[in-house]
């Protein structure tokens, strides 16, 4: 007696060739045409301001100081490109993708679409300790303005991971725990201007908390390029997680996903990044929020493809955004929040209507 034939496998439903190919050709096409958008939106954006300069003798500084020629202009045209204007925009770039990436993370994560970098109340932490070394001289003198900052954003996020872990762990006692430690540290930080800072340096926090690029240096760059880089692997590691986040824990874990531990990976990624963009370049507010929308419409869902154009579309929103800010009112300058806000608050009601319309 022979035995029974086995049962043929069911065929595994692979998408067709040709539709797999527009895809990839589409997907290049959108990082390539991003990636040189952002590069000429640099170096047209260094070229605008008081000081006559042009994208030729943009691009011969850069090469002079990368070691690829000589540079033709003066010492000083030189140095309002290199040393003043080109890490303000490089940072501008920075900021911006870093805060999409986290917005993207967050909303998945969180499975929240109004979710943003701030949720965790890291910006709160940050401004605490920025106003604690500007306002008490915390570190007597030792301490820098952003190396409080950051630290304050830690502190901050130590206590959101402690209440959240507390009461639980799950995503709303999450959400719940940052807005608690938010409104504790903008308490403390709103308590020890009105106590303890003269006018003068109540206007320079204020301008601070509101997001500010000026008097940024190349050290600002390196520093927050470096945990972009690095943040940004870590999220792109983990994108088909993310892709399971979306459909709620319990799908996560049905797949295979250590939810807890994915979770508390991620969380620390985005924080960490925040915190060092934030103590850079205080709270700017808007652009994680609204630019993970404004990707997924042009990408999908899908987050290996939906990270790195968000990451683009930040950095390009942010880089117009500083330039329209210390341009618009020449030579007084608008704190970069106040212009994001003013672009994101119409953006974010669109979020609102969609959100309602598809719950």
């Amino acid at each position: 007696m022979t035995a029974p034939a086995p049962a043929p496998s069911r065929p595994r439903k692979t998408p067709p060739p040709r539709a797999t190919g527009v895809r990839v050709l589409r997907d290049g096409l959108l990082w390539t045409g991003g990636a040189a958008l952002l590069v000429l939106s640099v170096a047209v954006a260094v070229t605008i301001g008081p000081a006559r300069i042009s994208v030729p003798d943009v691009w011969s500084t850069v090469a002079a100081h990368l070691g690829l020629g000589e540079s033709r202009l003066t010492p000083i045209r030189d140095g309002i490109i290199w040393n003043l204007r080109m890490p303000r925009t490089l940072l501008a770039a920075v900021c911006g993708a870093g805060l999409a990436v986290c917005g993207t993370v967050m909303q998945s994560l969180l499975r929240n679409p109004l979710a943003d970098p701030f949720v965790l109340g890291v910006s709160s932490g940050a401004s605490t300790g920025a106003v604690a070394v500007v306002v008490l001289g915390v570190g007597g003198g030792a301490v820098s303005v952003s190396a409080g900052a950051f630290l304050g954003a830690l502190c901050s996020f130590a206590l959101v991971l402690l209440l959240s872990h507390t009461l639980g762990g799950t995503t709303d006692r999450v959400v719940l725990s940052g807005v608690a430690a938010m409104q504790l540290f903008s308490a403390l930080t709103s308590f020890v201007v009105m106590t303890a800072a003269d006018a003068e340096q109540t206007r320079g926090v204020l301008f601070w908390l509101l997001g500010s690029l000026s008097g940024v240096g190349w050290s600002d760059v390196w520093v927050c390029a470096a945990v972009l880089a690095v943040s940004l692997l870590v999220c792109l590691g983990h994108a088909r997680t993310l892709d399971a986040f979306v459909f709620g824990q319990e799908a996560a874990a049905s797949l295979g996903v250590h939810v807890g531990r994915t979770r508390l990976v991620l969380l620390c990624t985005t924080a960490m990044l925040t915190a060092a963009l934030v103590s850079s370049a205080g709270a700017i507010g808007f652009v994680g929020l609204v630019l993970p929308h404004a990707a997924r419409a042009l990408t999908g869902s899908g987050h290996r493809r939906l990270l790195p154009v968000t990451a683009l579309a930040g950095a390009v929103f942010l880089v117009w955004v500083d330039t329209l800010a210390r341009t618009v009112l020449d030579p007084q300058e608008v704190p970069v929040g106040v212009v994001t806000a003013l672009i994101g608050v119409p953006a974010f009601v669109l979020v609102l209507y969609r959100t309602r319309r598809n719950p």
